[in-house]
């Protein structure tokens, strides 16, 4: 069964930093051995990436060194379908992130190495707003943006103020990332209720909300998501959907996932799946966040919406990198159940 009607004819505008990821080779410790692996990274981009892969019509915003790395970032998203002319060439220097892949009881770890980036250096005034957002109906961004420092930071503000003023929609996903706000002397709660006050559709669950509001929620599972829920909507007058799923992480290789879409008129919830045999969970909220915008922008309803996040959430799970690179064929054989070969 199709989850979702035909990809929306209006563009949507991805805005945040393109960097590149390196990991260890398999399972191996940092520098166990002295080989990476390699992927273009990004919270933004993996949106931007999987949706163009899907066929929708996609612009990426960002800035990249005019360097072989940054050239190469561009070709990558490029040979995804994703426009690449809102991408910049200026500084010196590409983000990078490192990843060494957990296994068994031994957690996955990140070091982050993307301090005085291109894109974190780029000043607020570089973005040219009223062209950046020409015949855009969404602007896509991330909590990952302000907490690089004071810098992306007003960036992000003026993406969701511009796009406010231009009459386009702000889809917003919280990604917190705790290292990396510590590294400024940054207020977390204002700057993000700033952006979120721009949304009308969040990605977060319950402990983002709660950052927000500078409260905590009571109650069990979906009680205390929907507590948390009505208090944002109250919070914030634009917010009209807020997407989020639950994980229950038995070792590395054996996870539960659920998806729930809340709106003001109340809530969908899925059943958990199981994830078993995982290949590279990073990215797995992308491919939610790519999965939920799909399918509201084909027209699906918010069940729609929970099970095609939750389908390209569980696929990429299966795949290593940090970009979800599936089809509609893919996410439908998912749907139907069908684990045998496709020949």
């Amino acid at each position: 069964m199709t989850a979702t009607a035909a990809p929306s004819s209006k563009r949507l505008l991805a805005f945040g930093e393109i960097m590149l990821r390196l990991s260890p080779p398999g399972r191996e410790l940092l520098l166990q051995s002295p080989r990476f692996d390699v992927w273009v990274a990004g919270a933004e981009a993996n949106v931007a990436t999987q949706l163009a892969r899907l066929g929708q019509d996609v612009a990426f915003a960002s800035a990249v060194p005019a360097n072989d790395l940054g050239r190469a970032a561009i070709t990558t998203l490029r040979g995804h379908g994703v426009d690449v002319r809102g991408i910049q060439t200026r500084g010196e220097r590409m983000g990078l992130y490192l990843v060494t892949s957990g296994a068994g009881l031994r957690a996955t770890e990140v070091i982050y190495d993307r301090a005085g980036s291109s894109f974190a250096e780029a000043p607020a005034e570089a973005w040219d707003w009223p062209a950046l957002l020409d015949g855009v109906d969404r602007l896509h961004l991330s909590g990952i943006t302000p907490a690089l420092g004071p810098v992306p930071a007003a960036s992000a503000l003026a993406a969701v103020e511009a796009a406010t003023a231009h009459g386009v929609a702000v889809s917003f996903d919280g990604n917190w990332r705790g290292k990396l706000w510590e590294r400024w002397d940054a207020d977390p709660r204002s700057i993000l209720s700033a952006i979120v006050a721009h949304a009308d559709l969040m990605f977060g669950n319950h402990r983002d909300i709660a950052l927000l509001l500078g409260r905590d929620f009571s109650g069990e599972a979906e009680d205390r998501r929907r507590e948390a829920a009505e208090a944002a909507f109250a919070a914030f007058p634009r917010l009209q959907t807020i997407a989020s799923t639950a994980r229950t992480v038995e070792h590395v290789d054996l996870h539960r996932l659920s998806a729930r879409i809340d709106t003001r008129a109340g809530a969908v919830q899925t059943g958990e799946v199981v994830l078993a045999g995982i290949v590279d969970r990073i990215g797995g909220g992308d491919a939610f966040a790519a999965g939920v915008l799909h399918a509201l922008r084909g027209g699906g309803d918010s069940e729609a919406a929970a099970r095609t996040g939750l389908a390209l959430a569980a696929l990429k799970h299966s795949l290593p990198g940090d970009a979800s690179l599936f089809r509609q064929a893919d996410i439908d054989a998912y749907l139907a159940g069908g684990l045998d070969v496709r020949r």
